[in-house]
């Protein structure tokens, strides 16, 4: 296993690589149920929108979907294929809400504090998100890792969404970084890695969903076993 050489900048993705978005989410999706009393178990319904959030999240990747119809279309569709009637007020109102309470819950993996710590010794750290920026902020903020950034790249900000490349070049001249000397850190092989291997970044795949994938990739399964390869 070679250590990657000449790296001065760590770019990590933040939802399911650093910030537990699973557990955060469940948490959120708890609260609100209670707060708009729907009498479903958070579990079961978790199970049918886990799949479908995924999909609308690469929906909104490729501009097929917008912010709100991201917003609005996982919760209507995941309460349909349960056959639940709930009104477009109520669904509109949950999505408002789940925005909301989401970054109230901020559970890190395990071994992410200790990392960052480490690291921010020896590189400079950086965020590329493509979450909406309100919220990533609020969530870098909450979970009080925010200090360990230097910078912050969002797609609302940039205006395009990870695998573009100009999100990836953007953020290299922000932290005023050169491609040779970075490396991208994230969880969702299109979007993070093979983006930022299409810019000539070297990247490291947290493979949190338990892709199968082909030979010759930095993989880990743990967040804090990225100090394998730095």
């Amino acid at each position: 296993m070679h250590k990657l050489e000449g790296i001065k900048h760590v770019f990590f993705d933040l939802d399911h690589t650093l910030w537990d978005f699973d557990r955060n989410s469940e948490l959120a999706f708890q609260a609100i149920f209670e707060k708009n009393r729907i009498d479903l178990p958070v579990s079961q319904f978790l199970e049918v929108y886990k799949p479908i959030n995924f999909e609308y999240w690469k929906y909104y990747r490729e501009a097929r979907v917008t912010k709100e119809q991201l917003r609005y279309g996982r919760l209507k569709k995941s309460f349909d294929a349960l056959s639940i009637q709930i009104d477009d007020f109520l669904i509109n109102r949950l999505s408002v809400d789940y925005i909301d309470f989401l970054p109230r819950h901020n559970h890190l993996f395990d071994g992410t504090l200790e990392l960052l710590e480490e690291l921010e010794a020896r590189y400079d750290l950086h965020i590329i998100t493509n979450g909406f920026e309100e919220v990533q902020h609020l969530k870098l903020k909450n979970s009080k890792i925010d200090r360990y950034f230097k910078t912050v790249t969002s797609s609302e900000a940039v205006g395009v969404k990870k695998p573009d490349p100009k999100i990836f070049m953007h953020a290299l001249k922000v932290a005023d970084a050169r491609v040779e000397e970075s490396v991208m850190v994230g969880d969702t092989y299109e979007a993070d890695i093979l983006g930022a291997q299409n810019i000539g970044m070297q990247t490291i795949f947290f493979n949190y969903h338990n892709e199968k994938l082909n030979s010759g990739e930095r993989v880990i399964d743990r967040i804090d076993a990225v100090k394998i390869y730095l």
